[in-house]
């Protein structure tokens, strides 16, 4: 796993609960999706200059303890699999200072062309680092 999100609750971020609203979990891990992906070679510039982008086809989250104002959160994630359009990975978010497990979100993302609006397959240069996450040991 590896390291893609790293912030704090915000007292703006709890609901009427007094803990932090699904909205904001969403957030925290739309923003990681967007680090990790960078990390395996579908960054900002790929996205412009290719004209190929990500779509999520499916997510699935699970709420595993509560945070609220004041946390530190860190997402880790990890990729699961990766397949010739699509990949699947996992974020788990940690209350920062005791490293405990809050939620996890596990996701299938499709590689596309952003032009014609079709799955393409993943370039070799992203297949390559995704190939060398999946053999490294995880923590």
């Amino acid at each position: 796993m590896f390291e893609t999100y790293r912030g704090i609750v915000y007292p703006q971020h709890e609901d009427h609960m007094g803990h932090m609203n699904v909205a904001w979990y969403t957030s925290k891990f739309d923003e990681a999706t967007w680090h990790m992906l960078a990390h395996i070679g579908i960054t900002p510039a790929y996205i412009r200059e290719k004209n190929k982008g990500m779509a999520a086809l499916e997510v699935t989250y699970k709420y595993l303890a509560e945070v609220s104002a004041g946390d530190l959160l860190v997402v880790r994630s990890q990729i699961k699999e990766l397949r010739d359009k699509t990949i699947l990975f996992q974020h788990t978010m940690f209350e920062a200072i005791n490293d405990t497990p809050v939620a996890t979100m596990q996701a299938v993302g499709v590689h596309m062309d952003r032009e014609i609006r079709k799955s393409c397959p993943f370039p070799p240069h992203v297949k390559e680092r995704c190939e060398a996450l999946l053999l490294e040991p995880t923590a």
